[in-house]
């Protein structure tokens, strides 16, 4: 049976899926449904002719561009100091910015907005919305052509004003993280209209340099006219034909640039770039420890195996060898020889047994006078029953004896007690080499070791003699 979800667990799900995909979005629509409780957040509906998006809008996003004056992602002057949520009406054309997400009590997907202001007035965000469509179709967002990133990269380059808090707060983070890393900062504007040639020309040298393992763009948070650079196409191809790895940093959270969707991995911050590029020192102490444990198990489990294989094959050993064959054939004989007195004792009970039967019955059958006439020849029987068992029991002594001969005359060292010898032609390593068993099997010049029942000694062959062909023969002289 298949895992069965609860609601919330479902909805939760859900949500973080839609916030991943859509983690800054902009959404043009009529205002409808406007309202504006005590609480001072804003709840509307965007819709137009075929459906219709919920909208939140907090009260803390709401206060961001009156208190300044300027809109936080456009850079526009609002007239009067008015802020947008003021002017927001039903019936109203309006673009809005956020992050879709889930809320759960009702089970339906929302825009939670960051910024909400009259259609038209976005020229920036309508040229951001057409360049992220034609780079899209290009291919340059498609997920196939990102890279790897490496981890804990030894060599980074960083693209970024060095006059800037992002590049301090950068090498801060990395100081305290990683196994040390080389950084090369590529100084850059990050703003105004000369900032993509320059982000693009500093992209280009880091990939014809071939030193760094990847590159970091980073830039502080600002509005959406001063990460303008970063929206443009210029960058976007620098980025794209760029040799080493990209990532990006730029701007605040909820801040997604066109850089971004290009880069082969994107940070919501450029301190957040040091924190996904090295990890914790103490996290790679840990993983160090939990290397050495796991070597140490691995070894503990080879040296294991290892012993029992040397054990099997010890016993495999022992097995084979000549005076284990020699005990247990030993043993067999006694066997079959105990076996061989057992049988024999119970053939003769058996038939002294049926020979007091026999006489019991001719007893009966004939009397006392035919039973002495008979016990006579009953007796001569018994004698010629027992001279016979003596003969067989003889017999089978002498095979016995004949067995245990030839079973001594399997023992490969006996020939040697007897004043045999046996002779090795040496290798040319001076290995164990082959038996000589006739005189043509040699040449002059070969080593020899002749083995004796006490010893060994060395021979070198000063020459060969044919004989018949039954033996063989070899000259052979010592050898000091």
């Amino acid at each position: 049976m298949s895992h069965i979800l609860a609601v919330s667990d479902l909805t939760r799900a859900l949500t973080d899926v839609l916030e991943a995909e859509f983690p800054f979005v902009w959404v043009r629509g009529q205002v409808t449904n406007l309202s504006r409780p005590s609480s001072g957040h804003i709840y509307f509906t965007l819709s137009d002719a075929e459906a219709q998006l919920s909208v939140v809008w907090f009260r803390g996003a709401q206060g961001r561009g009156a208190r300044s004056g300027v809109d936080p992602l456009t850079g526009e002057v609002l007239e009067s100091g008015q802020d947008p949520a003021s002017r927001l009406a039903d019936g109203q054309e309006a673009l809005a910015a956020g992050r879709i997400s889930v809320y759960a009590p009702r089970g339906a997907y929302q825009l939670v907005a960051e910024l909400v202001q009259p259609a038209g007035v976005s020229s920036l965000a309508e040229a951001f919305e057409a360049l992220k469509r034609r780079l899209s179709a290009r291919g340059l967002f498609a997920d196939g052509r990102k890279r790897p990133v490496p981890h804990n990269p030894a060599r980074v380059a960083v693209i970024t004003s060095p006059q800037g808090a992002a590049v301090r707060d950068f090498l801060r983070l990395a100081e305290t993280r990683g196994t040390g890393a080389q950084i090369r900062i590529h100084p850059a504007l990050v703003q105004g209209e000369a900032a993509p040639a320059q982000i693009a020309r500093q992209l280009d040298a880091v990939s014809a340099e071939g030193w760094a393992q990847v590159v970091a763009l980073i830039r502080g948070g600002g509005s959406l006219e001063d990460l303008w650079a970063f929206n443009t196409e210029e960058v976007a191809e620098a980025m794209a034909r760029c040799a080493v790895p990209v990532v990006t940093g730029v701007g605040h959270e909820p801040d997604v640039s066109i850089a971004d969707y290009v880069a082969d991995r994107r940070f919501p911050t450029p301190t957040a770039v040091a924190v996904g590029l090295w990890p914790a020192r103490a996290e790679l102490a840990q993983s160090v420890d939990a290397l050495e444990n796991a070597l140490g198990r691995a070894l503990d489990a080879r040296l294991e195996r290892c012993a029992a294989r040397v054990a099997e094959l010890s016993r495999a050993l022992a097995w084979l060898s000549p005076v284990r064959r020699l005990e247990r054939l030993d043993q067999g004989w006694r066997e079959a020889s105990r076996r061989l007195a057992d049988v024999g004792d119970r053939y003769l009970a058996g038939r002294t047994a049926g020979l007091r039967q026999a006489m019991r019955g001719l007893s009966r059958a004939f009397g006392p006078r035919d039973a002495d006439a008979r016990a006579g020849e009953v007796l001569a029987l018994a004698e010629r029953l027992r001279l016979a068992m003596e003969l067989r029991l003889a017999e089978t002594s002498r095979r016995a004896e004949v067995l245990e001969a030839r079973l001594c005359g399997l023992d490969p060292e006996a020939p040697l007690a007897r004043g045999y010898s046996l002779v090795r032609v040496l290798g040319a390593q001076g290995g164990a080499g082959r038996l000589l068993r006739t005189a043509d099997q040699a040449a002059p010049g070969d080593r020899l070791r002749v083995r004796t029942g006490r010893g060994e000694l060395d021979a070198v062959v000063d020459r060969t003699a044919a004989s018949a062909p039954a033996t063989g023969a070899a000259t052979t002289r010592r050898r000091d």
